[in-house]
């Protein structure tokens, strides 16, 4: 037999003071059997970082051809790819060909920094392809916060990250390893 997700259910207000974005989501996230407290919140925060009222998580890791999360044209056309973890180069490739932009949330410490090693000069040709590493130390809070049911503030300006629910606070900066070209 199967195993069958977990669903959480998340209040996020994200007041994203760089972009300029404020709004209110109420999401909820099916968490994969194969998936961890600490890539689920990763995938939260990507969500905040990258928040519209158009961007929905995916299939995730139940559909091998779509990205965490992304953002589509009310032609269907994928305008925006958020990818979590270290996808290999065709990967990468193929999203940067399928979207207007491609967002990669990196978040394994030491194995993030080697991949990006060997991923630098093949990315660096994607123009469209922005790469951040999340913080081990980030990653380990963040999943900390995890709960079936989260209210969560997120706020962002000038780089800084604020995640809190009514008892803890996150702060976190992205290490940017990639930026898209302009």
């Amino acid at each position: 037999m199967a195993l069958k997700s977990t669903i959480f259910k998340a209040e996020l207000a994200v007041s994203d003071m760089d972009r300029p974005y404020y709004g209110s989501h109420t999401l909820t996230i099916a968490q994969h059997p194969s998936e961890n407290d600490a890539r689920m919140m990763v995938r939260l925060l990507a969500f905040a970082c990258e928040a519209s009222e158009t961007l929905a998580f995916t299939r995730g890791l139940d559909e091998p051809d779509e990205p965490d999360l992304w953002d589509r044209k009310l032609t269907g056309d994928i305008e925006h790819w958020v990818e979590l973890g270290q996808p290999d180069e065709s990967r990468l490739k193929r999203a940067a060909a399928r979207s207007d932009r491609v967002t990669v949330y990196a978040y394994n410490g030491a194995s993030a920094r080697e991949w990006w090693k060997g991923m630098a000069g093949k990315a660096g040709k994607l123009r469209n392809v922005t790469i951040y590493n999340v913080p081990t130390d980030a990653v380990d809070a963040l999943a900390g916060l995890a709960q079936r049911a989260m209210r969560l503030s997120v706020t962002i300006q000038d780089g800084e990250i604020w995640v809190s629910d009514d008892d803890r606070n996150v702060q976190l900066t992205l290490d940017v390893l990639q930026r898209a070209a302009s």
